[in-house]
């Protein structure tokens, strides 16, 4: 078979064959290939299976990277000026918040800098030849000025500038500019003089009307002797900063100045030194909604049972043992203008705790007397000076789970009930997913909103919603 044609492929197929051969260092006809040797082969096979034409100069294979969770990708363009070795700096910081980054040097950046150290710093090869046969055999510039969220320039220089401002494309760099569809930020640096020329400022002026994004010049020395001004490009720190807004724009607080009281995970009672009465719950519901509501704004006091998990950040978390421990720090955290009690408080605890360890004898197993804990949810709920505004409970239910969280509903005196079916066939006890009612006071009846099967962050985010939406509308019907 010596050519290989292939049909109506969709849009997204043929994407993910350019972006493989890309990181292959292969055509896109030879990376079909490879695929289809994969396939008859299996992977060891065809990774040492010849080229297809024989003499053929294949790209040997770079390194293939998938995208860590919530990394982001940048294309930095560093233009010739003498600041290109703030950009060097720029790489470290950008890396640091979890942005990948992809080089381009232009050929005038390189009397500064080489694309040996931009490559060891991002862990990724450099780009500096628009007709570099190993990344245009299928338009590679294209990917460049595409495969990322976004594409920064530092320094911009005021050729750059000139060329962005006016289309043109003569190298690597302009091309890419000219070619991508993603946001641009720029970091001029260039002697005074040159940034306030007339030519500079109309280029400037018409960046911004094609929404151009720029931080700095800034003003000080510059390299050259006795010259001072604004030109100096913005410090490494404050063009990541610049990036980061671009590329995660704050999120809306809407429970800023709320304070969010949360329980979560089970409790132990201890039997003796050594034993106690626990169930299932690994606190992962809890946590969840607890990193939700501290990022809508919220400060967040969050008590917590014996569980294994990491504190979520910027949330002030209350560690505990049994519950009677967990009422009395959730009685201390108040006032609060929302409570959810999503802990699996155990019921009873040993109403003698052995001093000692209780030891096997003749005589049998020794007698356990059980006496019912304090029920944290109804407590809170009836108060009468320092109830929350909205008190919401969880109903981890085996058996008849709507009817059980009406009853509790009413019985506890809660606003809200999330119930969920814990039996062990659903796994939700201490696993990832959770399937949930909404149970809400409406109209002095009590309505059901029924969620599909969401992951535990996927649950805290919509419950963290309904109650903003709540606190906004200000619709809580409150229990009498």
């Amino acid at each position: 078979m010596a050519s290989l044609t292939i049909r109506k492929l969709d849009e997204a197929i043929k994407l993910d064959l350019r972006q493989r051969a890309a990181r292959s260092g292969r055509s896109v006809e030879e990376e079909v290939r490879v695929i289809l040797r994969e396939t008859l082969q299996g992977p060891e096979e065809a990774a040492v299976a010849p080229p297809v034409s024989p003499g053929a100069v294949v790209p040997s294979p770079g390194p293939q990277r998938t995208r860590a969770p919530g990394e982001l990708r940048v294309t930095l363009i560093i233009g010739g000026g003498i600041a290109a070795y703030k950009s060097l700096d720029l790489i470290r910081r950008l890396k640091e918040r979890r942005i990948r980054v992809r080089c381009v040097l232009t050929r005038a950046a390189q009397h500064f800098i080489t694309p040996l150290s931009a490559s060891a710093l991002s862990h990724e090869r450099v780009y500096t030849d628009l007709f570099d046969p190993q990344s245009e055999f299928d338009a590679g510039h294209i990917r460049l000025a595409r495969d990322c969220e976004l594409i920064v320039v530092a320094p911009a220089t005021a050729d750059l500038m000139a060329k962005m401002a006016n289309g043109l494309a003569d190298d690597l760099a302009s091309a890419i500019l000219l070619a991508t569809n993603r946001k641009i930020l720029l970091a001029p640096a260039m002697n005074p003089l040159m940034w306030s020329n007339a030519a500079t400022q109309r280029n400037v002026g018409q960046l911004g009307r094609d929404g151009v994004v720029m931080v700095g010049p800034n003003a000080g020395e510059m390299a050259e002797a006795n010259e001072a001004g604004v030109g100096r490009m913005a410090e490494p720190v404050e063009i990541a900063d610049a990036v980061e807004r671009l590329l995660r724009p704050p999120q809306p607080r809407p429970l800023a100045g709320k304070r969010v009281l949360i329980t979560a995970g089970p409790t132990h009672e201890p039997i003796d030194p050594v034993r106690y009465i626990a169930n299932r719950s690994s606190g992962k519901q809890g946590f969840a909604i607890a990193a939700v509501a501290q990022a809508a704004g919220a400060e967040v006091i969050l008590v917590a049972g014996p569980v294994d998990l990491d504190d979520p950040p910027g949330v002030s978390v209350r560690h505990v043992e049994s519950a009677r421990q967990m009422l009395q720090e959730v009685e201390g955290a108040l006032p609060a203008d929302i409570a959810i009690f999503a802990a699996a408080v155990a019921d009873w605890r040993v109403a003698n705790e052995g001093a000692q360890k209780l030891k096997k004898t003749s005589a049998g197993m020794p007698p356990l007397q059980l006496v019912e804990n304090p029920d944290i949810l109804a407590t809170v709920s009836k108060l009468r000076d320092k109830r929350p505004p909205l008190v919401i409970g969880f109903a981890a239910e085996t058996e008849h789970l709507i009817d059980n969280a009406r009853a509790k509903l009413k019985k506890k005196g809660c606003d809200w009930i999330v119930a969920n079916d814990v039996s062990p066939a659903t796994g939700v006890m201490g696993g990832d997913r959770n399937t949930v009612h909404l149970l809400t006071r409406t109209d002095g009846d009590i309505a059901v909103d029924s969620w599909p099967v969401m992951t535990k962050e996927e649950v805290a985010k919509e419950l963290i919603a309904h109650v903003v939406k709540a606190v906004a509308d200000r619709t809580l019907e409150l229990a009498p």
